[in-house]
């Protein structure tokens, strides 16, 4: 390999340049090693944010970052194995419906998740409020329990893509997060690792999302798309509408106890119809002929729930944290529902206690928004618009400064907006 110096490579991409594979190549590798200062690599990374990557040098950076640590390996399962991953939502309790419905199907699902920063929640934050329920796994254990159970939920390995947790870290304080080569680099670099044969990318687009816009989340699902498939991983992206919270519960233990409600053929509307819409296209990717509806309707699904919770030490049947204050929120005026803001709510659930500012920060298994009004509702004064749950008075106060205005009544009735968007394929 040719001679690189970081300041070269920053300077290329700086003007706007290609970067060749080696030079990509050689500035991670250096990266990782200690051999390039952090200042240097926001630098590139900065320069990235503006000038973007081409599909080679997006693809060779994807592939530096999943060569930089271990790949899981799935093969020889009894199972063809697909994965779903979210970008991020309010109440987005999805995963936990999904994985086991899916795997009631005949597939097997490696669902590595993340927690919660900010207003969006954390699949391992909500599991974690089951009691004896754990995230960390061994490979072999993910194995057994995909062969046994069909379905695992926990958290990815240090081994996976490890350069991309000191590139996440850095983008986080150097303001280069909203970069679509950067974002897809990091998620699809992860679930590539993961060895999962096909992938579902529910891309959320709206007030309670991180991507605000149509045209710029069909910017990042076409990416990802792109990259799953350029690495032999079977990928399709679901564009869905985060403007107004995903169901009813927001908060860890309430999204749980909704997850189970709709497992149990109950529960809103919404979240059966994104749950249903994705694992369709779960199993169409791996060629099994079932229409999940049965599965969820007939209780497999529940069924399969229960197990995976058990495999991982946690017992499903055991009552969950209730939070000592709650406190009903009323509408002021009779009118219509003209909007619920998915990101006040999702920031009044973070205030009172279900979120955290920063990674090391805990979080309350009991704390959350109950979102009881929807778009089009006709309401009346005083008629109850959100139950808020904290464990203590301050908490409750923050929540209730935060949802103050997160509704908005007016005197026409509008019709509420659709969940599902656009899909994205190659």
């Amino acid at each position: 390999m040719e001679y690189f110096s970081a300041v070269d490579v920053i300077t290329t991409k700086r003007d706007d340049g290609a970067l060749s594979d080696d030079a990509i190549t050689w500035m991670l590798d250096a990266y990782v090693r200690g051999d390039v200062a952090e200042e240097q690599m926001s630098a590139l990374l900065m320069a990235i944010f503006f000038n973007g990557l081409s599909t080679r040098e997006l693809n060779t950076w994807t592939d530096r970052m999943i060569e930089s640590g271990e790949r899981l390996d799935l093969r020889g399962l009894s199972r063809p194995t697909v994965d779903k991953h979210s970008t991020g939502g309010v109440g987005d309790k999805i995963s936990l419906i999904l994985a086991p419905l899916v795997a009631a199907c005949g597939a097997a699902v490696p669902q590595l998740s993340g927690r919660g920063l900010g207003h969006t929640g954390g699949t391992l934050d909500k599991l974690e409020s089951i009691p004896g329920w754990r995230a960390f796994l061994s490979n072999d254990e993910i194995r057994d329990q995909l062969d046994t159970v069909g379905a695992v939920i926990c958290a990815a390995g240090q081994g996976l893509a490890p350069v991309d947790r000191k590139l996440y870290s850095l983008r986080d304080v150097t303001a280069t997060v909203a970069s679509v080569p950067l974002i897809s680099s990091s998620i699809m670099s992860k679930k590539i690792a993961e060895g999962t044969h096909a992938l579902v990318l529910d891309v959320k687009v709206g007030r309670g999302a991180f991507i605000k816009t149509v045209e710029q989340a069909r910017e990042l699902a076409t990416t990802m798309v792109r990259l799953g498939t350029d690495h032999g991983v079977a990928t399709v992206a679901q564009l869905t509408n985060m403007n107004a919270p995903l169901g009813r519960a927001i908060g860890n233990a309430l999204e749980v106890s909704e997850s189970v409600e709709v497992l149990q053929g109950r529960g809103p509307s919404d979240v059966r119809e994104l749950t249903l819409a994705l694992a369709r296209i779960m199993v169409e990717l791996v060629g099994i002929d079932v229409d999940p509806a049965t599965k969820l309707d007939d209780g497999s699904g529940y069924e399969v729930y229960q197990r995976m919770i058990r495999a991982q030490g946690g017992d499903p049947d055991a009552p969950l944290p209730v939070a000592p204050c709650r406190e009903e929120v009323v509408s002021t005026k009779d009118g219509y529902v003209q909007s619920v803001d998915a990101l006040d709510v999702g920031i009044a659930a973070w205030r009172l206690g279900a979120g955290r500012a920063r990674k090391e920060d805990a979080v309350s298994a009991a704390a959350g928004v109950e979102c009881l009004v929807r778009e089009g509702d006709a309401i009346t004064k005083g008629h109850p618009m959100f139950v808020l749950h904290a464990d203590d008075e301050a908490h409750l106060q923050l929540g209730r400064d935060a949802i103050a205005h997160a509704v908005v009544v007016g005197e026409r009735r509008v019709n509420a907006e659709a969940l599902l968007l656009e899909r994205i394929t190659n």
